[in-house]
Protein backbone atom coordinates (compact mmCIF):
# COMPACT_ATOMS: atom_id res chain seq x y z
CA UNK A 1 0.00 0.00 0.00
CA UNK A 2 2.75 2.54 0.69
CA UNK A 3 4.46 1.76 -2.74
CA UNK A 4 1.35 2.52 -4.37
CA UNK A 5 0.74 5.73 -2.09
CA UNK A 6 3.73 6.60 -3.30
CA UNK A 7 3.22 6.15 -7.13
CA UNK A 8 0.33 8.22 -6.72
CA UNK A 9 2.46 10.89 -4.84
CA UNK A 10 4.71 10.93 -7.70
CA UNK A 11 2.28 11.26 -10.34
CA UNK A 12 -0.01 14.07 -8.66
CA UNK A 13 0.34 16.94 -9.95
CA UNK A 14 -1.23 19.34 -7.24
CA UNK A 15 1.01 20.65 -4.52
CA UNK A 16 -2.30 20.69 -1.87
CA UNK A 17 -2.71 17.01 -2.32
CA UNK A 18 0.84 16.39 -2.23
CA UNK A 19 1.90 17.44 1.12
CA UNK A 20 -1.64 16.18 2.35
CA UNK A 21 -0.37 12.66 1.05
CA UNK A 22 3.07 12.88 2.17
CA UNK A 23 1.51 13.53 5.91
CA UNK A 24 -0.30 10.24 5.65
CA UNK A 25 2.95 8.33 4.49
CA UNK A 26 5.22 9.95 7.31
CA UNK A 27 2.87 9.61 10.48
CA UNK A 28 -0.98 8.12 10.04
CA UNK A 29 -1.16 4.93 8.77
CA UNK A 30 -4.57 4.19 9.08
CA UNK A 31 -5.59 6.95 7.35
CA UNK A 32 -3.24 6.32 4.68
CA UNK A 33 -4.72 2.71 4.41
CA UNK A 34 -8.63 4.30 4.84
CA UNK A 35 -7.10 6.74 1.69
CA UNK A 36 -6.47 3.36 -0.30
CA UNK A 37 -8.48 0.43 0.29
CA UNK A 38 -10.76 1.71 -2.58
CA UNK A 39 -11.20 4.22 -4.57
CA UNK A 40 -14.58 6.24 -6.02
CA UNK A 41 -17.06 4.27 -7.49
CA UNK A 42 -17.67 4.88 -10.85
CA UNK A 43 -21.41 4.52 -11.54
CA UNK A 44 -24.55 6.27 -13.39
CA UNK A 45 -22.79 9.44 -14.83
CA UNK A 46 -19.54 9.25 -13.11
CA UNK A 47 -17.74 9.99 -9.84
CA UNK A 48 -18.68 12.06 -6.45
CA UNK A 49 -17.37 12.53 -3.30
CA UNK A 50 -15.12 14.84 -1.01
CA UNK A 51 -11.79 16.23 -2.35
CA UNK A 52 -8.58 15.23 -0.72
CA UNK A 53 -5.60 12.80 -2.01
CA UNK A 54 -5.82 9.20 -2.45
CA UNK A 55 -7.82 7.04 -4.99
CA UNK A 56 -11.11 7.29 -2.37
CA UNK A 57 -10.87 10.91 -3.02
CA UNK A 58 -12.42 13.76 -5.49
CA UNK A 59 -8.25 14.75 -6.92
CA UNK A 60 -6.60 15.66 -10.54
CA UNK A 61 -4.80 12.18 -10.18
CA UNK A 62 -7.59 10.11 -10.01
CA UNK A 63 -9.55 12.64 -12.72
CA UNK A 64 -6.82 12.07 -15.03
CA UNK A 65 -7.12 8.45 -14.01
CA UNK A 66 -11.12 8.79 -14.76
CA UNK A 67 -10.59 10.67 -18.07
CA UNK A 68 -7.98 8.02 -19.48
CA UNK A 69 -10.42 5.18 -19.06
CA UNK A 70 -12.98 7.14 -20.83
CA UNK A 71 -10.66 8.25 -23.86
CA UNK A 72 -9.80 4.13 -24.37
CA UNK A 73 -13.37 3.74 -23.85
CA UNK A 74 -14.40 5.99 -27.03
CA UNK A 75 -11.47 4.94 -28.71
CA UNK A 76 -12.82 1.72 -28.90
CA UNK A 77 -14.88 3.14 -31.52
CA UNK A 78 -12.71 4.39 -33.57
CA UNK A 79 -11.37 7.86 -32.95
CA UNK A 80 -14.65 9.96 -32.40
CA UNK A 81 -16.03 12.54 -35.02
CA UNK A 82 -16.34 15.66 -33.48
CA UNK A 83 -15.20 17.67 -29.63
CA UNK A 84 -16.19 15.62 -26.62
CA UNK A 85 -17.60 19.27 -24.52
CA UNK A 86 -15.70 19.63 -21.40
CA UNK A 87 -17.22 22.10 -18.55
CA UNK A 88 -17.29 23.06 -15.05
CA UNK A 89 -18.90 24.66 -12.09
CA UNK A 90 -17.45 27.34 -9.48
CA UNK A 91 -16.44 24.69 -6.73
CA UNK A 92 -12.91 24.36 -5.49
CA UNK A 93 -10.85 22.84 -8.18
CA UNK A 94 -13.32 22.56 -11.00
CA UNK A 95 -11.45 24.60 -13.69
CA UNK A 96 -8.67 22.29 -12.85
CA UNK A 97 -10.23 19.43 -13.28
CA UNK A 98 -11.81 20.66 -16.65
CA UNK A 99 -8.31 21.52 -17.44
CA UNK A 100 -6.69 18.17 -16.41
CA UNK A 101 -9.81 16.33 -18.21
CA UNK A 102 -9.05 17.96 -21.93
CA UNK A 103 -5.52 17.75 -21.72
CA UNK A 104 -5.88 13.95 -21.34
CA UNK A 105 -8.64 13.45 -23.98
CA UNK A 106 -6.44 15.74 -26.55
CA UNK A 107 -2.97 13.52 -25.50
CA UNK A 108 -4.71 10.46 -26.83
CA UNK A 109 -5.31 12.70 -30.26
CA UNK A 110 -9.07 13.35 -29.49
CA UNK A 111 -10.69 17.03 -29.50
CA UNK A 112 -11.81 18.73 -26.82
CA UNK A 113 -14.48 21.81 -27.00
CA UNK A 114 -14.18 24.00 -23.51
CA UNK A 115 -17.31 25.56 -22.72
CA UNK A 116 -16.83 29.11 -21.40
CA UNK A 117 -16.18 28.44 -17.60
CA UNK A 118 -19.04 28.54 -14.79
CA UNK A 119 -21.96 27.31 -16.56
CA UNK A 120 -25.20 25.31 -15.60
CA UNK A 121 -25.05 21.54 -15.96
CA UNK A 122 -27.83 21.94 -18.44
CA UNK A 123 -26.71 23.65 -21.09
CA UNK A 124 -23.29 21.21 -21.23
CA UNK A 125 -26.19 18.81 -21.58
CA UNK A 126 -27.80 20.34 -24.26
CA UNK A 127 -24.30 21.64 -26.10
CA UNK A 128 -23.58 17.42 -26.55
CA UNK A 129 -26.56 16.64 -28.23
CA UNK A 130 -27.06 19.95 -30.07
CA UNK A 131 -23.29 19.73 -31.43
CA UNK A 132 -23.55 15.78 -32.02
CA UNK A 133 -20.75 15.37 -29.42
CA UNK A 134 -19.48 12.15 -28.98
CA UNK A 135 -19.71 12.74 -25.27
CA UNK A 136 -19.60 15.39 -22.41
CA UNK A 137 -17.79 16.01 -19.27
CA UNK A 138 -19.17 18.07 -16.60
CA UNK A 139 -17.17 18.96 -13.46
CA UNK A 140 -19.69 19.37 -11.10
CA UNK A 141 -20.75 18.02 -7.35
CA UNK A 142 -24.24 19.77 -8.10
CA UNK A 143 -26.09 20.36 -4.42
CA UNK A 144 -23.27 18.72 -2.43
CA UNK A 145 -21.48 20.36 0.44
CA UNK A 146 -18.83 22.67 -0.32
CA UNK A 147 -16.59 19.77 0.39
CA UNK A 148 -17.10 17.83 -2.31
CA UNK A 149 -16.87 17.60 -6.45
CA UNK A 150 -17.75 15.95 -9.27
CA UNK A 151 -16.99 14.24 -12.55
CA UNK A 152 -20.66 13.85 -14.44
CA UNK A 153 -19.97 12.22 -17.98
CA UNK A 154 -23.01 12.24 -20.25
CA UNK A 155 -22.90 10.23 -23.90
CA UNK A 156 -23.23 11.26 -27.49
CA UNK A 157 -27.45 13.02 -27.73
CA UNK A 158 -26.61 14.35 -24.50
CA UNK A 159 -27.77 11.15 -22.14
CA UNK A 160 -26.50 10.66 -18.98
CA UNK A 161 -24.03 7.59 -18.92
CA UNK A 162 -25.72 4.56 -18.38
CA UNK A 163 -25.14 0.60 -18.46
CA UNK A 164 -23.21 -1.17 -20.30
CA UNK A 165 -21.29 1.74 -21.16
CA UNK A 166 -20.18 3.08 -17.46
CA UNK A 167 -20.05 -0.26 -16.19
CA UNK A 168 -17.35 -1.01 -19.01
CA UNK A 169 -15.59 2.46 -17.91
CA UNK A 170 -15.43 1.48 -14.50
CA UNK A 171 -13.27 -1.99 -15.40
CA UNK A 172 -10.73 0.00 -17.56
CA UNK A 173 -10.43 2.50 -14.63
CA UNK A 174 -9.51 -0.48 -12.36
CA UNK A 175 -6.67 -1.67 -14.48
CA UNK A 176 -5.49 2.34 -15.24
CA UNK A 177 -2.19 3.76 -13.63
CA UNK A 178 -1.55 7.07 -12.90
CA UNK A 179 -0.73 9.21 -15.66
CA UNK A 180 2.24 11.06 -16.11
CA UNK A 181 2.76 14.68 -16.95
CA UNK A 182 4.30 13.58 -20.54
CA UNK A 183 0.80 11.37 -20.96
CA UNK A 184 -1.20 14.81 -21.39
CA UNK A 185 -1.18 17.00 -24.41
CA UNK A 186 0.09 21.03 -23.21
CA UNK A 187 -2.68 23.00 -22.66
CA UNK A 188 -2.57 25.32 -25.83
CA UNK A 189 -2.63 21.93 -28.34
CA UNK A 190 -4.74 22.83 -31.30
CA UNK A 191 -6.87 19.99 -30.32
CA UNK A 192 -8.59 21.85 -27.18
CA UNK A 193 -10.87 24.82 -28.20
CA UNK A 194 -13.03 27.27 -26.29
CA UNK A 195 -16.60 27.59 -27.37
CA UNK A 196 -17.99 31.71 -27.16
CA UNK A 197 -20.92 32.73 -25.93
CA UNK A 198 -22.45 30.86 -29.16
CA UNK A 199 -22.82 27.32 -26.93
CA UNK A 200 -24.90 29.50 -24.26
CA UNK A 201 -27.03 31.97 -26.88
CA UNK A 202 -27.78 28.19 -28.79
CA UNK A 203 -29.66 26.89 -25.56
CA UNK A 204 -31.22 30.21 -24.39
CA UNK A 205 -32.77 29.64 -28.10
CA UNK A 206 -34.32 26.38 -27.04
CA UNK A 207 -35.16 27.20 -23.55
CA UNK A 208 -37.26 29.50 -24.29
CA UNK A 209 -38.65 28.22 -27.02
CA UNK A 210 -40.30 26.16 -24.46
CA UNK A 211 -43.01 28.85 -23.67
CA UNK A 212 -46.05 29.60 -25.51
CA UNK A 213 -45.23 32.78 -27.86
CA UNK A 214 -47.20 35.48 -26.83
CA UNK A 215 -48.28 34.49 -23.74
CA UNK A 216 -49.01 36.44 -20.39
CA UNK A 217 -45.34 37.82 -18.89
CA UNK A 218 -46.14 39.85 -15.53
CA UNK A 219 -44.99 37.86 -12.69
CA UNK A 220 -42.89 38.82 -10.04
CA UNK A 221 -40.09 36.61 -8.92
CA UNK A 222 -37.19 36.41 -6.12
CA UNK A 223 -34.67 33.78 -6.77
CA UNK A 224 -31.60 32.83 -5.68
CA UNK A 225 -28.68 30.24 -6.92
CA UNK A 226 -27.47 29.05 -3.57
CA UNK A 227 -24.07 30.48 -4.31
CA UNK A 228 -23.90 28.82 -7.90
CA UNK A 229 -23.48 29.05 -11.25
CA UNK A 230 -27.25 29.46 -12.53
CA UNK A 231 -27.88 33.18 -12.39
CA UNK A 232 -26.39 34.45 -15.24
CA UNK A 233 -27.84 32.41 -17.39
CA UNK A 234 -31.08 32.15 -15.84
CA UNK A 235 -31.28 35.81 -15.83
CA UNK A 236 -30.48 35.94 -19.51
CA UNK A 237 -33.35 33.18 -20.28
CA UNK A 238 -35.79 35.40 -18.10
CA UNK A 239 -34.95 38.37 -19.90
CA UNK A 240 -34.71 36.71 -23.48
CA UNK A 241 -38.48 34.98 -22.53
CA UNK A 242 -39.55 38.73 -22.02
CA UNK A 243 -40.32 38.29 -18.25
CA UNK A 244 -39.43 40.92 -15.77
CA UNK A 245 -35.97 40.41 -13.93
CA UNK A 246 -36.65 38.94 -10.33
CA UNK A 247 -35.69 40.56 -7.21
CA UNK A 248 -32.03 38.18 -6.20
CA UNK A 249 -31.18 37.38 -2.66
CA UNK A 250 -27.99 39.04 -3.36
CA UNK A 251 -25.54 37.87 -0.80
CA UNK A 252 -25.98 34.44 -2.61
CA UNK A 253 -26.31 35.81 -5.84
CA UNK A 254 -22.32 35.03 -6.80
CA UNK A 255 -20.85 31.84 -7.39
CA UNK A 256 -18.63 30.90 -3.89
CA UNK A 257 -17.37 27.57 -3.67
CA UNK A 258 -17.71 28.47 0.08
CA UNK A 259 -20.77 28.24 -0.50
CA UNK A 260 -20.66 30.78 2.69
CA UNK A 261 -24.58 31.27 3.92
CA UNK A 262 -25.65 27.58 3.50
CA UNK A 263 -23.05 25.00 4.25
CA UNK A 264 -25.96 22.49 2.37
CA UNK A 265 -26.73 24.36 -0.85
CA UNK A 266 -29.70 21.95 -1.81
CA UNK A 267 -33.13 23.45 -1.94
CA UNK A 268 -34.23 20.20 -0.13
CA UNK A 269 -32.65 20.95 2.93
CA UNK A 270 -34.24 22.48 5.81
CA UNK A 271 -33.40 26.26 6.10
CA UNK A 272 -31.14 26.53 2.69
CA UNK A 273 -34.35 28.79 1.49
CA UNK A 274 -34.81 31.44 4.30
CA UNK A 275 -32.97 34.01 2.74
CA UNK A 276 -34.90 33.49 -0.23
CA UNK A 277 -38.37 33.09 1.42
CA UNK A 278 -37.50 36.63 3.47
CA UNK A 279 -37.27 38.02 0.27
CA UNK A 280 -40.22 37.24 -1.25
CA UNK A 281 -42.07 38.17 1.05
CA UNK A 282 -40.59 41.45 1.35
CA UNK A 283 -40.35 42.25 -2.07
CA UNK A 284 -44.34 41.11 -2.61
CA UNK A 285 -43.50 38.24 -5.02
CA UNK A 286 -45.87 35.97 -6.47
CA UNK A 287 -43.31 32.88 -6.87
CA UNK A 288 -39.58 32.50 -5.44
CA UNK A 289 -37.49 30.18 -7.20
CA UNK A 290 -34.46 29.01 -6.11
CA UNK A 291 -31.53 26.57 -8.53
CA UNK A 292 -29.27 24.26 -7.01
CA UNK A 293 -25.72 25.26 -7.23
CA UNK A 294 -25.16 23.88 -10.76
CA UNK A 295 -28.67 24.63 -11.52
CA UNK A 296 -30.43 21.30 -12.97
CA UNK A 297 -32.84 21.03 -9.88
CA UNK A 298 -35.47 23.57 -8.87
CA UNK A 299 -36.71 24.59 -5.62
CA UNK A 300 -40.06 26.83 -5.46
CA UNK A 301 -42.21 28.45 -3.07
CA UNK A 302 -45.82 29.90 -2.63
CA UNK A 303 -47.26 32.07 -0.74
CA UNK A 304 -49.74 30.19 1.41
CA UNK A 305 -52.01 31.59 3.88
CA UNK A 306 -50.25 34.33 5.01
CA UNK A 307 -46.42 32.73 5.27
CA UNK A 308 -44.26 31.62 2.52
CA UNK A 309 -43.82 27.58 2.27
CA UNK A 310 -41.53 25.22 -0.11
CA UNK A 311 -43.45 22.80 -2.45
CA UNK A 312 -42.62 19.63 -2.57
CA UNK A 313 -41.21 18.16 -5.83
CA UNK A 314 -44.39 15.94 -6.43
CA UNK A 315 -46.28 19.39 -6.01
CA UNK A 316 -44.29 20.74 -8.25
CA UNK A 317 -44.11 18.28 -10.81
CA UNK A 318 -47.77 17.45 -10.66
CA UNK A 319 -48.57 21.73 -11.10
CA UNK A 320 -46.11 21.64 -14.06
CA UNK A 321 -47.57 18.97 -15.50
CA UNK A 322 -51.08 20.29 -15.80
CA UNK A 323 -49.77 23.32 -16.73
CA UNK A 324 -47.88 21.67 -19.95
CA UNK A 325 -51.14 19.15 -20.46
CA UNK A 326 -53.48 21.60 -20.39
CA UNK A 327 -51.62 23.90 -22.83
CA UNK A 328 -50.42 21.62 -25.15
CA UNK A 329 -54.50 20.21 -25.54
CA UNK A 330 -55.01 19.00 -29.32
CA UNK A 331 -57.24 22.18 -30.52
CA UNK A 332 -60.06 21.54 -33.39
CA UNK A 333 -57.81 22.19 -35.93
CA UNK A 334 -57.73 18.61 -36.84
CA UNK A 335 -54.59 16.26 -38.41
CA UNK A 336 -52.76 13.43 -36.43
CA UNK A 337 -50.65 14.28 -33.81
CA UNK A 338 -48.20 12.36 -32.00
CA UNK A 339 -49.25 10.93 -28.45
CA UNK A 340 -48.52 12.49 -25.06
CA UNK A 341 -46.24 11.41 -22.46
CA UNK A 342 -45.54 12.49 -18.89
CA UNK A 343 -43.12 10.57 -17.02
CA UNK A 344 -41.67 10.06 -12.92
CA UNK A 345 -40.13 7.44 -10.69
CA UNK A 346 -41.60 4.90 -8.74
CA UNK A 347 -40.84 6.78 -5.58
CA UNK A 348 -42.96 9.40 -6.88
CA UNK A 349 -46.74 10.86 -6.77
CA UNK A 350 -49.21 8.52 -8.01
CA UNK A 351 -50.87 11.96 -8.56
CA UNK A 352 -49.44 12.32 -12.23
CA UNK A 353 -50.84 9.13 -14.20
CA UNK A 354 -54.05 10.46 -12.61
CA UNK A 355 -53.40 14.01 -14.43
CA UNK A 356 -52.21 12.53 -16.91
CA UNK A 357 -55.50 10.54 -17.85
CA UNK A 358 -57.71 13.26 -17.29
CA UNK A 359 -55.57 14.99 -19.97
CA UNK A 360 -55.86 12.04 -22.45
CA UNK A 361 -51.88 11.94 -22.14
CA UNK A 362 -49.89 8.74 -21.57
CA UNK A 363 -47.39 7.88 -18.42
CA UNK A 364 -44.57 6.04 -17.64
CA UNK A 365 -43.28 5.15 -14.46
CA UNK A 366 -39.30 3.99 -14.18
CA UNK A 367 -36.55 3.57 -10.99
CA UNK A 368 -35.43 6.28 -9.26
CA UNK A 369 -32.73 8.39 -11.26
CA UNK A 370 -32.89 10.89 -14.50
CA UNK A 371 -30.86 8.36 -16.78
CA UNK A 372 -34.22 6.11 -16.19
CA UNK A 373 -36.75 9.09 -16.88
CA UNK A 374 -34.36 9.49 -20.81
CA UNK A 375 -34.26 5.83 -21.14
CA UNK A 376 -38.13 5.33 -21.06
CA UNK A 377 -38.51 8.47 -22.80
CA UNK A 378 -36.18 7.24 -25.96
CA UNK A 379 -38.31 3.30 -25.87
CA UNK A 380 -41.29 5.79 -26.70
CA UNK A 381 -40.13 7.68 -29.87
CA UNK A 382 -43.24 8.23 -31.39
CA UNK A 383 -44.35 10.20 -28.12
CA UNK A 384 -44.36 13.99 -27.32
CA UNK A 385 -42.43 14.43 -24.16
CA UNK A 386 -44.23 17.09 -22.18
CA UNK A 387 -42.60 16.52 -18.43
CA UNK A 388 -40.61 13.92 -17.12
CA UNK A 389 -39.69 14.45 -13.44
CA UNK A 390 -38.40 13.55 -10.12
CA UNK A 391 -39.34 13.88 -6.83
CA UNK A 392 -35.86 15.39 -6.04
CA UNK A 393 -36.40 18.75 -7.49
CA UNK A 394 -34.96 17.26 -10.93
CA UNK A 395 -37.80 18.36 -14.13
CA UNK A 396 -37.20 17.88 -18.06
CA UNK A 397 -39.92 19.98 -19.64
CA UNK A 398 -40.18 18.60 -23.67
CA UNK A 399 -37.09 17.45 -25.63
CA UNK A 400 -35.13 20.39 -25.12
CA UNK A 401 -32.68 18.90 -22.25
CA UNK A 402 -32.25 14.86 -22.09
CA UNK A 403 -31.64 15.66 -18.38
CA UNK A 404 -33.25 17.59 -15.64
CA UNK A 405 -33.20 21.66 -16.29
CA UNK A 406 -33.91 23.77 -13.73
CA UNK A 407 -33.53 26.68 -15.87
CA UNK A 408 -36.51 25.35 -18.27
CA UNK A 409 -38.04 24.43 -15.52
CA UNK A 410 -38.30 27.61 -13.97
CA UNK A 411 -39.29 29.16 -17.21
CA UNK A 412 -42.04 26.76 -17.62
CA UNK A 413 -43.27 28.28 -13.67
CA UNK A 414 -42.90 31.73 -14.74
CA UNK A 415 -45.24 30.94 -17.27
CA UNK A 416 -47.22 29.32 -14.75
CA UNK A 417 -47.93 31.70 -12.69
CA UNK A 418 -48.72 34.47 -15.10
CA UNK A 419 -51.15 32.59 -16.64
CA UNK A 420 -52.77 31.82 -13.25
CA UNK A 421 -52.12 35.63 -12.45
CA UNK A 422 -54.22 36.70 -15.59
CA UNK A 423 -57.28 34.50 -13.94
CA UNK A 424 -56.57 36.40 -10.04
CA UNK A 425 -55.47 32.80 -8.72
CA UNK A 426 -52.32 31.77 -7.96
CA UNK A 427 -50.49 27.93 -7.64
CA UNK A 428 -52.34 26.78 -3.97
CA UNK A 429 -55.47 27.70 -6.33
CA UNK A 430 -54.87 25.62 -9.30
CA UNK A 431 -53.00 22.49 -6.62
CA UNK A 432 -56.88 22.76 -5.07
CA UNK A 433 -58.57 22.00 -8.01
CA UNK A 434 -55.90 18.84 -8.73
CA UNK A 435 -56.73 17.62 -5.19
CA UNK A 436 -60.26 18.07 -5.66
CA UNK A 437 -60.56 16.57 -8.85
CA UNK A 438 -57.75 13.59 -8.35
CA UNK A 439 -57.55 13.12 -4.64
CA UNK A 440 -55.67 14.92 -1.98
CA UNK A 441 -51.69 13.17 -2.19
CA UNK A 442 -49.84 13.56 0.54
CA UNK A 443 -46.26 12.49 0.44
CA UNK A 444 -42.74 12.51 2.61
CA UNK A 445 -39.21 11.09 2.82
CA UNK A 446 -36.98 10.30 5.59
CA UNK A 447 -33.28 8.94 5.76
CA UNK A 448 -32.08 6.16 7.91
CA UNK A 449 -28.30 7.03 8.02
CA UNK A 450 -25.98 4.20 8.77
CA UNK A 451 -22.13 3.96 10.57
CA UNK A 452 -20.05 0.70 9.22
CA UNK A 453 -16.80 -0.99 10.45
CA UNK A 454 -13.92 -1.66 8.50
CA UNK A 455 -14.56 -5.13 7.01
CA UNK A 456 -18.45 -5.05 8.16
CA UNK A 457 -21.29 -6.27 5.60
CA UNK A 458 -21.99 -3.03 3.84
CA UNK A 459 -25.08 -1.72 6.42
CA UNK A 460 -27.74 -0.81 3.98
CA UNK A 461 -27.48 -4.35 2.13
CA UNK A 462 -28.38 -5.77 5.64
CA UNK A 463 -30.94 -3.40 6.61
CA UNK A 464 -32.65 -4.28 3.28
CA UNK A 465 -32.11 -8.00 3.45
CA UNK A 466 -33.79 -7.59 6.65
CA UNK A 467 -36.61 -5.90 5.04
CA UNK A 468 -37.39 -8.39 2.80
CA UNK A 469 -36.91 -11.47 5.48
CA UNK A 470 -39.16 -9.82 7.73
CA UNK A 471 -41.59 -6.88 6.16
CA UNK A 472 -44.06 -5.27 8.63
CA UNK A 473 -47.02 -6.67 8.78
CA UNK A 474 -48.60 -3.23 9.67
CA UNK A 475 -47.60 0.31 10.06
CA UNK A 476 -48.72 2.84 12.23
CA UNK A 477 -52.32 0.43 13.01
CA UNK A 478 -52.67 0.02 9.04
CA UNK A 479 -52.39 -3.62 7.53
CA UNK A 480 -49.79 -4.31 5.37
CA UNK A 481 -51.69 -5.87 2.67
CA UNK A 482 -48.91 -6.46 -0.50
CA UNK A 483 -45.30 -6.51 -0.24
CA UNK A 484 -43.70 -5.66 -3.71
CA UNK A 485 -40.02 -6.64 -3.72
CA UNK A 486 -38.26 -5.12 -7.47
CA UNK A 487 -35.22 -7.03 -7.05
CA UNK A 488 -36.31 -9.26 -9.77
CA UNK A 489 -38.11 -6.16 -11.76
CA UNK A 490 -42.02 -6.20 -12.39
CA UNK A 491 -44.45 -5.43 -15.65
CA UNK A 492 -42.58 -2.30 -16.82
CA UNK A 493 -39.97 -1.67 -14.28
CA UNK A 494 -36.32 -3.77 -14.61
CA UNK A 495 -34.78 -4.96 -11.07
CA UNK A 496 -34.13 -2.36 -9.21
CA UNK A 497 -33.45 -2.36 -5.41
CA UNK A 498 -36.49 -1.48 -4.12
CA UNK A 499 -39.23 -2.27 -1.65
CA UNK A 500 -42.87 -1.21 -1.72
CA UNK A 501 -45.33 -1.98 0.48
CA UNK A 502 -49.00 -0.83 0.25
CA UNK A 503 -51.39 -0.55 3.37
CA UNK A 504 -55.03 -1.63 3.67
CA UNK A 505 -57.56 0.82 5.44
CA UNK A 506 -56.00 3.53 3.77
CA UNK A 507 -54.42 4.46 0.27
CA UNK A 508 -51.34 4.61 1.27
CA UNK A 509 -47.69 2.93 0.15
CA UNK A 510 -44.30 2.87 1.91
CA UNK A 511 -41.18 3.00 -0.90
CA UNK A 512 -37.53 1.90 1.05
CA UNK A 513 -34.09 2.08 -1.12
CA UNK A 514 -30.42 2.09 -0.35
CA UNK A 515 -29.19 5.68 -1.58
CA UNK A 516 -26.77 4.92 -4.12
CA UNK A 517 -24.16 7.83 -3.48
CA UNK A 518 -24.58 7.94 0.96
CA UNK A 519 -24.71 5.39 3.49
CA UNK A 520 -28.06 5.91 4.34
CA UNK A 521 -31.98 4.33 3.73
CA UNK A 522 -34.44 6.41 2.10
CA UNK A 523 -37.69 5.69 2.94
CA UNK A 524 -40.47 7.30 1.18
CA UNK A 525 -44.41 7.59 2.21
CA UNK A 526 -47.70 8.53 -0.06
CA UNK A 527 -50.99 8.85 1.37
CA UNK A 528 -53.79 9.46 -0.85
CA UNK A 529 -57.82 10.72 0.14
CA UNK A 530 -59.94 10.45 -2.84
CA UNK A 531 -62.78 13.17 -3.74
CA UNK A 532 -66.04 12.43 -3.02
CA UNK A 533 -68.60 10.77 -5.31
CA UNK A 534 -70.99 12.99 -7.41
CA UNK A 535 -70.59 16.60 -8.57
CA UNK A 536 -69.72 19.29 -6.77
CA UNK A 537 -69.00 17.38 -3.92
CA UNK A 538 -65.43 18.68 -3.15
CA UNK A 539 -65.98 21.74 -1.15
CA UNK A 540 -63.20 24.23 0.66
CA UNK A 541 -64.61 21.85 3.85
CA UNK A 542 -63.85 18.68 2.63
CA UNK A 543 -60.33 19.48 1.17
CA UNK A 544 -59.53 20.87 5.06
CA UNK A 545 -60.39 17.62 6.18
CA UNK A 546 -59.00 15.31 3.94
CA UNK A 547 -55.60 17.22 3.54
CA UNK A 548 -55.38 17.01 7.42
CA UNK A 549 -56.52 13.48 7.26
CA UNK A 550 -53.85 12.74 3.97
CA UNK A 551 -50.64 14.83 5.53
CA UNK A 552 -52.02 12.59 9.56
CA UNK A 553 -51.73 9.08 7.65
CA UNK A 554 -48.16 9.59 5.75
CA UNK A 555 -46.69 10.96 8.62
CA UNK A 556 -47.58 8.42 11.09
CA UNK A 557 -47.37 5.87 8.37
CA UNK A 558 -43.44 7.09 7.37
CA UNK A 559 -42.44 7.44 10.96
CA UNK A 560 -43.43 3.39 12.08
CA UNK A 561 -41.52 2.71 8.23
CA UNK A 562 -38.36 4.74 9.50
CA UNK A 563 -38.50 2.81 12.63
CA UNK A 564 -38.93 -0.75 11.33
CA UNK A 565 -35.89 -0.33 8.71
CA UNK A 566 -33.66 1.40 11.80
CA UNK A 567 -34.60 -1.73 14.11
CA UNK A 568 -32.21 -3.03 17.35
CA UNK A 569 -30.15 -5.35 14.23
CA UNK A 570 -28.94 -2.05 13.19
CA UNK A 571 -27.75 -0.81 16.06
CA UNK A 572 -25.63 2.11 14.27
CA UNK A 573 -28.58 3.73 12.34
CA UNK A 574 -29.68 7.13 12.69
CA UNK A 575 -32.69 8.72 11.74
CA UNK A 576 -32.75 11.71 9.78
CA UNK A 577 -34.95 14.56 7.85
CA UNK A 578 -34.18 15.04 4.30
Amino acid sequence: MREEAERWLAADPDPGTRAELQGLLDGDPAELEHRFSGRLAFGTAGIRGPMGAGPSRMNRVLVRMVTRALTERLLQDGTPDGAVIVGHDARHNSKDFATDTARVLAGRGIGVRMLPPELPTPVLAFAVKNLDAPAGVMVTASHNPRSDNGYKVYWRGGRLLAAPIDEEVGRIIDRTAPPAESDLAPGDDPLITTAGDEAVEAYLEAVTALLAPGGPRSVRMAYTPLHGVGAGTFLRAVAKAGFDPPALVADQAEPDPEFATTPFPNPEEAGALDRLLRLASDTGADVALAHDPDADRLGVAVPDGGRWRPLTGDETGCLLAEHLLRRSAPGDGGGLRRPRLVINTVVSSRLLPRIADGHGADWAETPTGFKWIMKARSQLPGHELVLGYEDALGYAVGDVVPDKDGIGAALAMAELVAHLKTEGRALPDLLDDLHRRHGVHATGQRSVRFEAAPGDEPPMARAMAALRADPPTELAGAAVTAVHDLAGGSEHLPPVDVVVLELYGAEARVIVRPSGTEPKMKVYAEAVVAPPAGAGRADDEWLRSARVEARTTMAAVLEAAVGHVARPECPRAGRGQH
